[in-house]
């Protein structure tokens, strides 16, 4: 595994990745990689000649009151799990390589922003774009690969492919779990004892909706309202939000009539955990479709 820290050394073996006619699959990354990590890392090796990660942390995509400062890092025992996955390339910028100087030009997203985590952390994913965008320029992947416990992240960087004609295929991986559900994250550090022990019923409260919707329920008020009363009673944690909205649109409706997300955020002490599930109007889970 080559590790490049450079743009330049970055550049000339992505150069020489293409005119040897190779397909690039790229997995970005912020590090302290564990198995949803891995998982992405696995799809990205079966259907590529060559597998890039990067590792940054991206500091434009944190609030001022963020965790950007103490964002868990640990770049040899990275090394050790991207060469165990047998990746080709591992990069590792700064941000003085990534931001040498202030920028000229802004993104700003637009749509499939304003609901979920993106409401709640303003200019959150303008920082993913602007950072994503520089990526694939200087990585040039045939495919990327996002986990899908950020789903709202899979839906706006779909917007950014499709609008800026990127030739890339965006290749959403299903989320990682622990044994008893709890989807995997780097913030899961954080949590005490007694949170770990109360952070699986996240997913459960997920799957309580889901199963209202099995059941015959199609209003979200129902469902949101089931899911809400479901954390309460099995955590101390602080709802941030529930959400139920078409998907990947990130509309809300009135009524389940085609692929939604049902999605939750929930505040610990020193941790907001995310999770999600997104399904058909009956309930059913199949593959996730994107529309660009």
């Amino acid at each position: 595994m080559d590790v490049v820290r450079s743009i330049q050394a970055l550049n000339e073996q992505v150069k020489a990745y293409k005119q040897q006619g190779k397909a690039i699959g790229f997995v970005p990354t912020m590090g302290f990689l564990h198995d949803g990590h891995q998982r992405l890392m696995k799809k990205a090796r079966e259907q590529n000649d060559i597998v890039i990660v990067s590792i940054f942390v991206n500091p434009l995509q944190f609030g001022p009151n963020e965790d950007y400062d103490r964002y868990p890092r640990d770049e040899e025992r990275d090394k050790k799990v991207a060469e165990s996955e047998n990746v080709n390339l591992l990069f590792l910028p700064t941000v003085e390589d990534m931001y040498p100087n202030d920028s000229s030009i802004n993104l700003q997203v637009v749509s499939r922003n304003e609901v979920l985590c993106g409401k709640r952390r303003p200019g959150h994913f303008d920082g993913v774009v602007t950072v994503l965008t520089k990526l694939f320029h200087l990585t040039q992947p045939t495919r990327c690969y996002f986990g899908l416990k950020d789903a709202q992240q899979v839906a706006v960087v779909d917007s950014l492919i499709h609008d800026f004609n990127f030739p890339i295929e965006i290749v959403p991986v299903s989320t990682v779990r622990e044994a008893d559900g709890l989807a995997k994250s780097s913030r899961n550090v954080y949590l005490s004892e007694q949170e770990r022990a109360e952070a699986p019923s996240l997913y459960q409260s997920l799957e309580a909706g889901r199963k209202l919707v099995i059941d015959g329920e199609r209003n979200p008020v129902t469902i949101v309202k089931g899911v809400e009363r479901f954390i309460q009673s099995h955590t101390h944690g602080k709802i941030d939000y529930v959400e139920l909205l078409s998907y990947p649109d990130l509309k809300p409706v009135d009524y389940i009539d085609g692929q939604v997300i049902l999605a939750i955020a929930v505040f610990f002490e020193h941790a907001r955990l995310i999770d999600n599930v997104i399904f058909q109007r009956e309930g059913s889970k199949t593959d996730v479709t994107l529309g660009g």
